[in-house]
């Protein structure tokens, strides 16, 4: 006979096991329902899009961007200058003004010939979720290539698609990066949120006036 001790055990035991198949099943869900979403990196299998948005990540201490943003930096500015884009958003989080991941994006693409009217600042796009829901609701995006790493792509373009979004994903991995086991296991925990964000319509932390993509990016700037 099964002691009181024996059976808390065994509900534990049977709630871990719920608790992963249901992590497993959303995070296969995800990646399965975004598979034919994505680009391969080659640029010229790409399409014609309104919009290149460039999501967020690490600045360093210096300003400069950091490899994985340096790429997603790099691999915009290839779809622009191959005339795939229009318009490049740069969404990331500029909450202080000690960190700013938008205006050294700006500055990037400016040294590097990007015409100033093409580019425009999302500062509230604190995480993948905020900067879609912005991207279409404060800048009016009609289409979008979405620009990030192979391992972020499943959840944004899912939250994208979602959101009613027309959206495709282009990869920005260029290199090895470092830690990327712990950033697949941290992406794998995301799509549990994103998941979430989706299911109960969540609203940015900030929302705003309209900023038109179609526009003056100026009124985007500091």
């Amino acid at each position: 006979m099964l002691t009181k001790l024996s059976k808390i055990i065994i509900l534990f035991l049977i709630g871990c096991v719920a608790l992963f198949l249901f992590y497993a099943s959303v995070n296969y869900y995800i990646v399965a329902s975004t598979f034919q979403d994505e680009y391969a990196i080659d640029i010229d299998q790409v399409g014609q899009f309104q919009t290149a948005l460039v999501l967020g990540a690490k600045v360093n201490n210096n300003g400069s961007l950091s490899a994985i943003l340096g790429d997603r930096a790099k691999t915009a500015l290839e779809l622009y200058q191959n005339k795939k884009v229009q318009k490049i958003l740069v969404s990331g989080d500029h909450g202080t003004t000690e960190y700013d991941e938008v205006n050294a994006m700006k500055k990037y693409f400016l040294d590097n010939g990007v015409l100033a009217e093409d580019i425009f600042l999302d500062h509230a796009g604190f995480d993948t979720y905020d900067s879609i829901y912005r991207a279409r609701d404060i800048f009016q995006v009609e289409s979008v290539i979405i620009v990030t790493q192979r391992f972020h792509l499943p959840r944004a373009l899912y939250m994208a698609k979602n959101l009613g979004l027309n959206a495709k994903g282009f990869s920005a991995d260029k290199q090895i990066y470092k830690g990327e086991a712990r950033l697949e296991f941290r992406e794998s925990l995301a799509r549990i949120k994103a998941f979430f964000s989706i299911l109960f319509n969540t609203k940015p932390k900030f929302l705003g006036e309209v900023i038109p993509i179609t526009g003056d990016s100026r009124l985007s700037w500091d």
